[in-house]
């Protein structure tokens, strides 16, 4: 998504940066509830520069994917001109140099006492910074110590650009209303809120602040909705939960591991389910139509979109077993597969290596055993050799007991126990003629003589 506005930092007021709070879920609901702007949580910059940008079609979102898969930054349409991503590592360089950083917002906070923290932010708007954010707090307290209004009204009198307020969940800003008298105190343009917001986002609202059950519930349906990471979507809601973390609610949330617990504590696990429903039918649709069907060189591995079927092959054929038995047959190497699990949705992906050569589907399937037969389908159709589908000609490679799952109108398994039972019927004749040889048998119908 391409921002085509400038954003205003007069006269809002602001979801501030938090640590695992400010994640796409949190933004939205603030939105939701009457927040101008809303900062993403503060992103390390050497850590962003490792991501690549993915268009994820099936959450219609734009992610930031880092190395390991893991999902750094997500943004939606929703959210279009109204997020700030927060980037860390540039606090350090603008107080060591602020004439380095240019166009951008700043956030002022570091400083010993107002005196540096009005230098130091004379210095910023110098470089042409949009706005600045000042947490009323000096860089040694913390926040349990009271917010100095004060010092953020210095540093507005003191400069031309907007100064957004920070600082004042604790003390000032409790109710929607509060957030206009905390902007009055400090003579700041804007207003930015973290902790208060945290506990409960409808601070933003005109008519909050709700219930934190019912904002609970909102924030648990846009986790559900682009696939949050559980853990972050537990933690954010433990701290909704406040005081009531021990309670019983607050003890299963914390037991919980995955999304589906979650949402089970709160009673939510039928909009869980069709959630992921709604979500597997849009992946398995784009899927189908987008990924061509023809063998694609990517790197050293050779692709195909290719999705396995299981009801298109007999019950006791799949394409490894025809894949091996090839393989076999041409005296190489068994076949060895990779398999990896993409964090967004859970899926897998293998590719197989045959004959030094690797092959994969482009398609992510819903297990480990249906990407290793997808990676087999692709090597099978790379190399023509048959793969052992319904309806497919005898090939020879698997033989035509296993191949038809059938044998004398019986299963397999059903072969296996007669034989067994054949076998232990030919032992038990054995030993009766072996006891006729000896002369040491009777008749059955008449009984052994007693000693």
């Amino acid at each position: 998504f391409i921002c085509n506005s400038v954003l205003s930092f007069r006269n809002i007021t602001a979801l501030a940066p938090m640590v695992r709070v400010g994640t796409l879920p949190m933004r939205l609901l603030a939105l939701d509830y009457g927040a101008d702007v809303v900062y993403c949580e503060e992103l390390i910059d050497i850590k962003m520069a490792q991501c690549h940008r993915v268009v994820n079609d099936v959450l219609e979102t734009v992610d930031f994917v880092a190395p390991d898969d893991r999902v750094m930054f997500r943004t939606c349409e929703r959210e279009k001109d109204r997020v700030i991503f927060q980037m860390g590592g540039m606090g350090a360089a603008l107080l060591s140099d602020p004439d380095k950083i240019e166009a951008v917002s700043a956030s002022a906070r570091r400083c010993a006492s107002v005196e540096e923290t009005v230098s130091l932010v004379r210095r910023i708007e110098k470089t042409g910074v949009t706005a600045v954010a000042v947490h009323g707090r000096l860089k040694e307290e913390r926040p349990r110590h009271p917010v100095h209004c004060d010092y953020i009204q210095a540093v507005a009198q003191a400069v031309s650009i907007p100064v957004i307020a920070n600082g004042g969940s604790l003390d000032l800003v409790k109710t929607n209303a509060d957030i206009e008298e905390f902007r009055k105190a400090t003579g700041a343009s804007s207003v930015m809120l973290a902790r208060a917001a945290m506990w409960n986002a409808s601070v933003f609202s005109n008519q909050g602040p709700l219930p934190v059950e019912r904002v609970m519930e909102e924030y648990l349906k846009y986790a559900i909705q682009y696939d949050n990471n559980a853990f972050n979507t537990k933690y954010c809601l433990c701290q909704m939960l406040r005081d009531k973390v021990e309670s019983p609610l607050g003890k299963q949330l914390q037991a919980a591991q995955t999304s589906a617990e979650i949402c089970k504590a709160y009673g939510m696990q039928e909009l869980f389910q069709q959630t992921q429903e709604r979500l597997q039918a849009r992946r398995d649709t784009l899927q189908s139509s987008t990924e061509p069907d023809r063998p694609v060189v990517d790197g050293d591995v050779t692709t195909m979109a290719v999705k396995f079927e299981r009801r298109e092959y007999p019950p006791r054929v799949t394409p490894k077993m025809f894949l091996l038995e090839w393989s076999r047959k041409e005296k190489l190497e068994q076949p060895l597969y990779e398999t990896v699990q993409r964090s967004q949705d859970r899926a897998f992906q293998s590719i197989v290596t045959v004959a030094q050569k690797r092959y994969r589907s482009s398609l992510w399937e819903k297990s480990k055993k249906f990407a290793e037969q997808a990676a087999a389908v692709v090597c099978l159709r790379v190399l023509g050799v048959p793969e052992g589908r319904i309806g497919e000609e005898d090939s020879g490679l698997v033989c035509k007991r296993k191949r038809e799952g059938k044998m004398n109108g019986t299963t397999e398994e059903e072969g296996n126990i007669k034989r067994h039972i054949a076998a232990i019927q030919q032992e038990t004749d054995k030993s009766e003629a072996a006891a006729v040889v000896s002369g040491d048998h009777h008749r059955p119908d008449t009984p052994p003589e007693q000693p």
